[in-house]
């Protein structure tokens, strides 16, 4: 597919400067150029939640069995709520 994009003089003079050395095309190395930050964007996009665990021996003895609204009281305890 033929597309126009604008890009920096500056930015292209360069790019046709590292397509000369490598000895390849403009074309060629922006195509290069557009998979890989394409993939590297793959690749940051999905979010993988840390194991964020702790050192300990489990519930409390006197929570072991409390219902969610019981535990939250706990929680909230002499915190003015």
């Amino acid at each position: 597919m033929k597309t126009t994009v604008e890009i920096p003089d500056s930015l292209i003079e360069e790019a046709k400067r590292v397509a000369a050395r490598q000895d390849t095309t403009l074309r060629v190395l922006i195509i290069e150029g557009l998979r890989r930050v394409i993939a590297e964007r793959k690749r940051a996009g999905a979010f993988r939640l840390r194991k964020a665990t702790f050192r300990g021996k489990g519930l409390r003895p006197d929570v072991v069995g409390a219902s969610w609204e019981r535990i939250r009281e706990m929680a909230y305890e002499k915190r003015g709520g």
